[in-house]
């Protein structure tokens, strides 16, 4: 039967070096309240320590909340995370060889979480060949003190995939918005369902605990049964949690917007001014088909969607994010894996199968290090751990995928004028390197199916061939060897150099049809 206790006895029940798998999505889903309760116990009791932590989504607030409550040396020992960008304590511990460290894509971490709990020997996948999860590179290791591979090439019928092999879960710190008497817990006070049933299931399939964090207590028999999220059946403890300790994302207590409780009219996107983020921006919608799924990154393409409105094909256009969400407006920042008026709200490992099984028309993400082969880096950078999140499952399987962001970084100015780019004060630093610190996306694997990639600057666009990434477009008023080959580590292929489309570099709409 299911207990309710409070957060000190319900972690009582983690016992030294247990694995554990948490919920969450930046701010959303996490066990705030059940998280700082093991920091708590740990500090002033020196248990649960040793921890294994396996999470899919980055949790954290990139300073004390989420799964930074866990950074407390020698609370962990292993950490299996699919993003640490949020998390620098983690990231921390893991720079200076505290703990055992492995980053694996955050789609297939939660897909494992289902393989776990249906007692399968792991999951088999393409996502993360020829990447650095791929063992023939870094296996996923993300730092010096990790030599064990936890990842597998394994052939089938002279196919080569990766096994991510199974392991007990012994504890599911998982978060609800509603149980009833029977622990039968709901998820409709939240901006997605995440990947909590599946770490439940895996916890019981592993004869391990379930703990539950919710905001409400309900009357036994009192729930809709369509729905409870979490059966009552594999839920041991439940831990009401205060508010503070249970908002909805990190910039929300609770907003009606984003669990599609009310629909609001949306109202008229704010133009973007002409500057090098619009250039992209329109460079990249120009790549927008109609009728399009796509997923959008954080940052540079979060343009594209102001742009299909200002041109008026925003409702031509599917928005998904990683969370689980399809249709709407995906929200930034803290709120990130919210959606504004979502018509769908999957599971999150039904939202990477969807991703996996090729129904992205396009994907247009950042650019942050590229190579002379197409590969490109957002996952490592000089020491510090940033982590794949969900980049690889997304950019492997998508139809097409746009890379963008600025030609250089650290200090660029440009100006836009009479129909032509004008640099100031070139950036920094260069993009465009011999070789990439950590392959996030395989030029290579992309070339052997066949698929479409550009690289998109506000004043070179390059596509990737066999041969290598060729050099096809660049802007007005930019010289090819001064302000483009002068700040590359290799000599891009050069065949047929065109002017990018002028349409771009003016103050009037474009005209973009689908």
């Amino acid at each position: 039967m299911v207990k309710f206790v409070g957060a000190e006895e319900a972690v009582k029940n983690i016992p030294n070096g247990a694995t554990i798998a948490t919920s969450g999505f930046v701010g959303a889903l996490v066990p705030e309240g059940i998280l700082k309760q093991v920091q708590k116990s740990f500090i002033e009791n020196n248990i649960p320590k040793d921890l294994t932590i396996i999470y899919a989504a980055g949790q954290g607030d990139g300073g004390e909340r989420g799964l930074n409550h866990l950074g407390e040396e020698g609370l962990l020992k292993c950490i299996i995370g699919g993003h640490f960008n949020l998390t620098p304590k983690l990231g921390k511990l893991i720079m200076d060889e505290k703990v055992y460290a492995y980053n694996l894509p955050q789609g297939t971490l939660s897909q494992w979480f289902r393989d776990v709990a249906g007692r399968r020997p792991g999951t088999i996948t393409k996502v993360g060949l020829g990447t650095f999860v791929d063992p023939r590179l870094e296996g996923g290791r993300i730092n010096k003190k990790t030599t064990e591979d936890i990842v597998k090439v394994v052939n089938i019928d002279e196919e080569e995939w990766l096994l991510y092999p199974s392991r007990p879960i012994d504890v599911a710190i998982i978060r609800g918005t509603t149980a009833d008497e029977d622990g039968n817990i709901t998820l409709d006070g939240e901006v997605g369902t995440g990947e909590v049933l599946a770490i439940a299931e895996a916890a019981k399939a592993s004869n391990g605990i379930v703990i539950a964090q919710v905001k409400n207590i309900a009357t036994r028999g009192t729930l809709d049964p369509k729905v409870v999220k979490v059966p009552g059946v594999i839920v041991d403890y439940v831990v009401q949690a205060s508010p503070e300790d249970h908002m909805m994302t990190w910039g929300h207590e609770f907003n009606p917007l984003y669990n599609g409780d009310i629909k609001a009219p949306l109202g008229a996107l704010e133009k973007m001014p002409l500057s090098n983020r619009k250039i992209i921006a329109r460079r990249c919608a120009m790549e927008l088909v109609p009728n399009a799924a796509v997923n959008l990154g954080i940052g540079m393409p979060e343009g594209v969607a102001s742009i299909a409105a200002e041109e008026g094909i925003g409702d031509q256009l599917t928005l998904t994010t990683e969370a689980g969400t399809i249709g709407g407006v995906p929200a930034g920042g803290s709120d990130f894996g919210a959606s504004t008026n979502a018509q769908v709200i999957l599971d999150q490992p039904y939202q990477f199968d969807y991703y996996d099984g090729g129904n992205l028309d396009l994907a247009i993400l950042g650019l942050a290090e590229c190579d002379s082969q197409g590969n490109i880096n957002v996952s490592k950078f000089h020491g510090r751990v940033a982590g794949c999140g969900g980049f690889i499952n997304i950019t492997q399987n998508s139809k097409k995928v746009v890379y963008c962001g600025t030609f250089t970084a650290g200090g660029l100015k440009e100006e836009i004028k009479d129909g032509e780019l004008h640099i100031i004060n070139e950036g920094s630093s260069i993009k465009f390197l011999e070789h990439v610190e950590q392959v996030t996306f395989s030029g290579k694997y992309a070339m052997t199916v066949s698929q479409p990639v550009l690289y998109v600057t506000e004043r070179a666009v390059f596509k990737l061939t066999s041969d290598g990434l060729e050099l096809t477009e660049v802007a007005p008023g930019v010289d090819i060897d001064k302000d483009i080959l002068q700040y590359m580590e290799f000599k891009p292929i050069m065949k047929n150099v065109k002017l990018m489309d002028n349409r771009i570099f003016g103050e009037e709409v474009m005209g973009l049809v689908l």
